[in-house]
């Protein structure tokens, strides 16, 4: 059993910049490359869907000037790594709500998705502007019944697959207001790592310990 969905929650970029005496943008940086880093490490680990926690409803409620830096940040690594990633075979997905997003960063999310939109060596999902409740609700407002696979089809990404794992960096174990329906029989692997110092053994690591485990799905 191998691990082909893997989420991952990119958490301890703050911590880690103030650890090393920098400024939270460069901590935020670091992690940016990490991302980078390990999405090659998935492609060759067999993983076929990796979904990210870029960005979420709640981070907006940040230093002004955190925010800022993140967007700058976000939409210059859009720039310059969606050439890289199409090479590579990535196809990219955004999920999350388009409100309040700056036009000309959605115009850069829409061309990158366009992009790689045939690509299939790997899908990456990246939520941004993201929360598991949000989504649930939107999709709610235009459910009219029909059962959970009629529900499905009206969340952001309906073609996402229920992450056979979620990662999460940093030493805090809860998910966060992450993928709420999409985890709910996911593993769970919790590290202590802080996200910029998340090595490709510590990505083995996780995959390990999934491998290590029985999936009973409720049953027995």
């Amino acid at each position: 059993m191998s691990a082909s969905y893997v989420a991952i929650i990119m958490d301890g970029n703050g911590r880690w910049a103030q650890q090393h005496g920098v400024p939270v943008s460069e901590g935020h940086r670091a992690g940016a490359d990490t991302v980078k880093a390990r999405l090659r490490d998935a492609v060759e680990l067999g993983v076929r869907e990796l979904t990210i926690y870029s960005f979420s409803t709640e981070n907006w409620s940040r230093p002004q000037d955190e925010v800022d830096a993140l967007m700058a940040l976000f939409s210059a690594r859009i720039i310059d790594e969606t050439p890289e990633l199409h090479e590579e075979g990535v196809r990219m997905r955004f999920v999350g709500r388009r409100e309040g997003v700056l036009p000309e960063l959605l115009e850069k999310m829409d061309w990158a998705e366009a992009k790689t939109a045939k690509n299939t060596r790997l899908k990456l999902f990246v939520a941004f502007n993201y929360g598991g409740r949000s989504e649930i609700l939107d999709a709610a407002e235009r459910y009219t019944g029909g059962g959970e696979e009629e529900f499905r089809k009206l969340l952001y990404a309906p073609e996402m697959h229920d992450p056979d794992l979620l990662i999460r960096t940093s030493g805090e174990q809860r998910i966060s207001n992450y993928l709420l329906w999409q985890v709910a029989y996911s593993e769970l692997h919790f590290t202590d790592v802080l996200w910029p110092d998340f090595s490709r053994e510590d990505f083995e690591e996780a995959l390990r310990a999934y491998d290590a485990r029985v999936r009973r799905f409720g049953g027995r």
